[in-house]
């Protein structure tokens, strides 16, 4: 008799820690609409870019969210998941989100105020 391989629990423990913030929860929400750059994200939360910075670092130790850089702005969007536990839970929070128009328009009134070219 084989003894089944123990659950490996631990990216959605490390999911769920980086999800315990309001702040990183709200970036998550946020990028579930849309990509988005690093001032875009200031301006939705009105917090200085290295508040911003240290919560989108968490997020992305997390495994929640990938960067890609282009000139000197860096853009981030939500990861796609690899662990099928972590992945469905983060499906169910992005579909939460989506239902939620107050993101929508949040996401579109910082993407029109600063435009998505913005940062170039």
């Amino acid at each position: 008799m084989s003894v089944p391989a123990p659950l490996d629990v631990r990216p959605l423990s490390r999911a769920l820690k980086a999800l315990g913030d309001e702040t990183r929860l709200r970036i998550v929400a946020l990028l579930s609409h849309s990509e988005l750059c690093v001032c875009h994200l200031e301006s939705v939360l009105s917090l200085p870019q290295s508040n911003t910075s240290r919560h989108l670092s968490v997020l992305k130790a997390a495994g929640l969210v990938e960067a890609r850089r282009e000139g000197s702005w860096v853009y981030y969007r939500l990861a796609p998941q690899l662990d099928e536990l972590c992945g469905s839970q983060v499906r169910a929070l992005v579909e939460a989100f989506a239902k939620r128009d107050v993101l929508r328009r949040e996401v579109a009134r910082v993407l029109k105020s600063c435009g998505p070219d913005a940062c170039k």
